[in-house]
């Protein structure tokens, strides 16, 4: 963890993984997240995998920097200590529908009593709409923003991406958000309210490139981005296993067509003009899938590497543990946790080479933090 948000107090309600994947990036930049749950924990800590009674690889993995304390917010005498904390915070993050939020009292206008200029900032399924009050998880949001229609299969099916893409997508812009308001508040003194919903975020992540025509009034009659939506487009099938074979620019082509014998192309209008060759995409695609089980999947790394032409092996999730380029860089890491022992974790994707780097704190056991919290939080000459 780095210390570019040192002093920076969070105070987060937030469940699962898209709150909490947004606060452990915070985290990792230093800020003090204050984990409140609720007297059963956040329900994300009985995902599995994880050891016998202890808490899963996922909550291990979106909570790591934090420290926790239990709170009853039904309770009068744990929403005073919710209020006292709010009034040393600089931010309050909640991913609870609104009428839910109102009902606990954590709502904006609740919240803004305890502290004027609190940075404020929620992220539910829906934004304030038709389905506004509606409950959402990833799947939910992968079916309403086009995500499951986007990858289907050959035969039109439609099919979930095997990760919960639309709470990390909205985790990301959650942080965001709560980075823009605290730089807000640096700047004027003032606070804010925020909201991040997951289902407009993937919408407007999704159609950056995918709204397509439509983007034009009349609308044009392309739908989606057909390099993206070809058919062609795919791990190709080497001598021996899988790679990814990426020519985009002109230039590229060129070398890549001129490394597979086909040099009567190279300098042909399909790969000379950039709207051709964006159009008549698949028909480059093909050339690919067809050359490709010629070599190996070593001999086409470095015969493309060498034409400097983007490439990949298609890694397996086991192999990025021990992958050459992630063990050289130092991504992965171990650490210690008090009960559940030895744990290797993926690191902050950042890197910062002037800010000064901390080591990493394990996700906090439910309630850990309690003592050291209230503490911080008495006058002198209380209890």
């Amino acid at each position: 963890m780095y210390d570019l948000l040192k002093g920076v107090r969070i105070i987060d309600l937030s469940t699962v993984v898209l709150g909490p994947y947004a606060t452990q990036l915070l985290a990792d930049m230093g800020a003090d997240v204050i984990k409140v749950e609720p007297k059963g924990g956040d329900v994300f800590r009985a995902a599995r995998p994880g050891r016998k009674g202890g808490d899963g690889a996922g909550f291990l993995n979106v909570n790591r920097n934090k420290r926790s304390i239990v709170l009853d917010l039904t309770d009068s005498a744990d929403h005073d200590i919710l209020a006292r904390l709010v009034q040393t915070a600089d931010v309050f993050v909640h991913n609870l529908r609104d009428n839910s939020a109102s009902k606990l009292g954590v709502d904006y206008t609740s919240i803004k009593n305890y502290k004027s200029d609190i940075v404020f900032c929620s992220a539910r399924g829906f934004g304030q709409g038709k389905y506004g009050d509606e409950p959402a998880y990833d799947d939910c949001i992968q079916a309403a923003s086009g995500m499951a229609w986007l990858n289907a299969d050959e035969s039109g099916t439609p099919r979930f991406v095997r990760t919960i893409i639309c709470d990390k997508v909205a985790g990301l812009h959650l942080a965001f958000a709560i980075a823009a308001g605290v730089a807000a508040h640096a700047r004027t003194g003032e606070g804010c309210h925020i909201e991040t919903p997951m289902y407009e975020a993937m919408a407007s992540f999704l159609l950056i490139e995918q709204l397509s025509g439509q983007s034009f009034i009349p609308d044009l009659p392309d739908r989606g981005y057909a390099r993206l939506n070809a058919a062609g487009r795919r791990p190709y099938p080497t001598r021996d296993g899988y790679v990814a074979i990426m020519p985009y620019t002109a230039a590229q082509w060129r070398r890549f067509l001129r490394l597979i014998n086909r040099d009567d192309l190279a300098d042909s209008p399909l790969i000379l003009n950039d709207e051709t060759r964006s159009s008549e995409i698949e028909k480059l695609y093909e050339l690919i899938e067809k050359a490709a089980p010629e070599k190996s999947t070593q001999e086409w790394l470095e015969a493309l590497r060498k034409a400097d032409i983007p490439c990949a092996p298609v890694n397996k999730l086991e192999d990025l543990p021990t992958e050459p380029h992630l063990a050289e860089t130092g991504y992965f890491k171990t650490m210690s946790h008090p009960r559940e022992g030895k744990l290797l974790y993926a690191s902050s994707p950042f890197a910062s080479y002037t800010a000064k780097e901390m080591p990493d704190r394990p996700a906090p056991a439910l309630d850990a933090d309690r003592e050291e919290v209230l503490s911080e939080i008495q006058s002198d000459d209380e209890d």
